[in-house]
């Protein structure tokens, strides 16, 4: 049961990691910025989220500090009323992770374990999901740290400064 919820978790982040790269490359989409964040919204289907890019980054192999070539990297929030998905935490780590790795989330130093698959990171449950949003709306910053397939050690530091207003407004525009 929990690979198949895994695995419908997967196609739906991956479908909505298409529109989140297409929507931040397009400005037609945005709806609204709210500080260090900001608010997309599709149609067809309707789905609208908060993302944000990282306000620093540090890439390490062999306890050094490495220049690597990363594509999107960016923690979100979405919300699909047809698929039954409200406030879904999701982050891309701009590689692929490594195989059956997790992806550690620190809000202020409460740690959250998300469960990865190619370039993705999900909370395991709607219910853990829960728990981050509460951290992510309290706190003040949020580190993301991963490890690539090529064994690479990544470290993602996002502002949560509009975090609140932009789920917030994501929520609302998706009712």
């Amino acid at each position: 049961m929990i690979k198949q919820v895994a695995g419908i978790a997967a196609l739906l982040v991956a479908i909505a990691g298409t529109n989140i790269a297409y929507a931040q490359g397009s400005s037609e989409n945005q709806v609204a910025a709210k500080t260090d964040w900001s608010v997309f919204v599709e149609s067809d289907p309707k789905e609208c989220w908060a993302v944000s890019a990282p306000k620093e980054t540090v890439n390490t192999k062999d306890g050094r500090v490495v220049s690597v070539r990363r594509s999107d990297i960016l923690l979100m929030t979405f919300f699909r009323p047809g698929a039954g998905v409200a406030g879904q935490v999701t982050f891309t780590g701009g590689y692929p992770f490594r195989d059956r790795s997790t992806v550690n989330l620190s809000v202020d130093g409460t740690e959250f374990e998300l469960f990865t698959e190619g370039e993705w990171a999900w909370a395991a449950s709607p219910a853990e999901d829960a728990k981050i949003l509460t951290a992510l709306r309290r706190g003040t910053s949020a580190v993301v740290s991963g490890v690539s397939g090529r064994g690479t050690q990544t470290k993602d530091t996002f502002s949560l400064l509009g975090f609140t207003a932009a789920v917030e407004e994501a929520e609302k525009r998706c009712q």
